[in-house]
């Protein structure tokens, strides 16, 4: 099985730039803006765009003026703007996407406990927020939107995979809704991206730094879906080539086992079993196998045909790069404990490097 490659630190840069000549310039001269911009995808797509592409605009829609101003600091261009407003409010999103030919759906409320305790205000901001951006984006015939899912949608169990589930479907049936409009929709879903803010491995980072006496662990069977967030970004650019619209992309990505990550962290560290927190699970799928008979097998991802008819033929297995799928084998799933790819120690040593975390 195909998967992202893990490139050697001191070849990064050249793989990136690699990547860059491949990828056309389909941003160049656009206007892009992505909600939820001020967070760590948001951060890493906005400078691989103004290191790749010459966008035209550059918008980031998000709700904290502090992260914002913070930000700005960073992000200087003349491309880029910065609008203050939240996905639950749909006249401020449909302000803000006037002239907008691409849309990168990031807001969200990701905290699986948080939303076990506040679940309206999950609802609202997953539910409603994905509704309002697919009502600003076909009010201002907005070319191409990718929402970004992910892995606890697939057999959710918390009310956070349940909410990106609902998100998926309502991003997925809205290219019925774009009749007489040229948007169209697709979502990518992948696992947990190293480094992120409120993951496992800055929870880490600061437990050794603080000099703790052991790492916690939830459980020593726990598995996760593991790819950097360069990764993540080049894949949901690629995406924007290859979509028809109303696709789910999951990319070939590896798995590891959380004590090996601990392992990796903090080799002489000790650990203790603390139990899994409200709403988790011990491994994570992105293909169900319910969804087989709808999954396509490609080089180096999956395909998740819409479980509905649109107006119009499309043929899913042929991508508008041309790239080929194939259908997978009835009761295939694409699950974090069986994955044909584990990382090793090392390489998830690597992988921390990589995402700037020693």
């Amino acid at each position: 099985m195909a998967v992202f490659r893990l490139p050697k630190p001191c070849q990064s840069l050249k793989i990136r730039n690699q990547e860059s000549s491949k990828v056309g310039h389909m941003f160049n001269d656009k206007s892009i803006l992505i909600t939820g911009g001020t967070g760590s995808f948001g951060k890493q797509y906005v400078k691989t765009l103004l290191e790749r592409y010459q966008p035209k605009r550059l918008i980031i829609y998000s709700r904290d003026e502090l992260k914002q101003f913070d930000m700005e600091q960073d992000f200087r261009q003349k491309c880029m703007r910065y609008f203050i407003g939240d996905v639950r409010d749909r006249d401020r999103l449909i302000q803000a996407m006037n002239g907008v030919d691409y849309v990168i759906h990031a807001a969200a409320l990701k905290q699986v406990p948080a939303a076990e305790y506040n679940p309206m205000e999950c609802i609202k901001t997953n539910i409603h927020g994905a509704e309002n951006v697919i009502h600003a984006a076909l009010a201002n015939n907005v070319e191409k939107v990718i929402a970004l899912s992910t892995d606890k949608a697939a057999s959710p169990i918390n009310l956070y995979g349940a909410t990106k589930l609902v998100s998926d479907k309502l991003f997925v049936a809205a290219n019925n809704l774009a009749s007489g409009h040229k948007a169209r929709f697709s979502a990518v879903r992948y696992g947990n991206v190293v480094g992120s803010r409120g993951s496992v491995v800055p929870f880490f980072k600061k437990c050794i730094e603080e000099g703790c006496d052991h790492l916690p662990i939830t459980d020593a069977r726990m598995t996760r879906f593991w790819i950097t967030l360069q990764q993540g970004v080049d894949f949901v650019l690629k995406n924007f080539e290859r979509m028809h619209g109303g696709e789910i992309f999951v990319p070939k990505i590896p798995s590891l086992n959380v004590v090996d990550l601990a392992r990796a962290m903090a080799p002489n560290l000790p650990h203790k079993i603390i139990g899994i927190r409200p709403g988790e699970k011990l491994h994570e799928v992105m293909c169900p196998a319910d969804d087989a008979h709808l999954t396509l097998e490609f080089a180096d991802h999956y395909v998740i045909k819409p479980t509905i008819q649109f107006s119009g033929y499309v043929d899913f297995a042929v991508s508008k790069l041309g790239e080929r799928g194939h259908p997978v084998e009835q009761g295939f799933e694409f699950h974090s404990g069986k994955n044909s790819r584990f990382l090793s120690i090392e390489e998830i040593v690597e992988f921390n490097h990589l995402a700037g975390i020693s």
